[in-house]
């Protein structure tokens, strides 16, 4: 069963986990269509690197954000 995501939790200064999603969302799309020079993640540590590094202004670990990429690129 999925993991429930608080998709509003606030994170920082106004951005909700949500915000962070809708970032990074059309990037994640098309590295998983084979668009882009980046693979497919394999791992949860690599989708926790790319949006720690990518995520605008926070450049913390969010774990929900980790979350919700995982489940749904089906990374255990």
């Amino acid at each position: 069963m999925a993991k429930k995501i608080d998709l509003d939790k606030h994170i920082w200064e106004g951005w909700c986990v949500r915000h962070f999603i809708q970032e990074l969302q059309p990037f994640m799309d098309m590295i998983y269509r084979g668009e882009s020079w980046h693979t497919p993640f394999q791992t949860r540590k690599d989708i926790k690197d790319y949006t720690m590094d990518n995520q605008p202004y926070y450049k913390k670990y969010i774990p929900e954000v980790v979350d919700y990429f995982c489940q749904r690129y089906n990374i255990k």
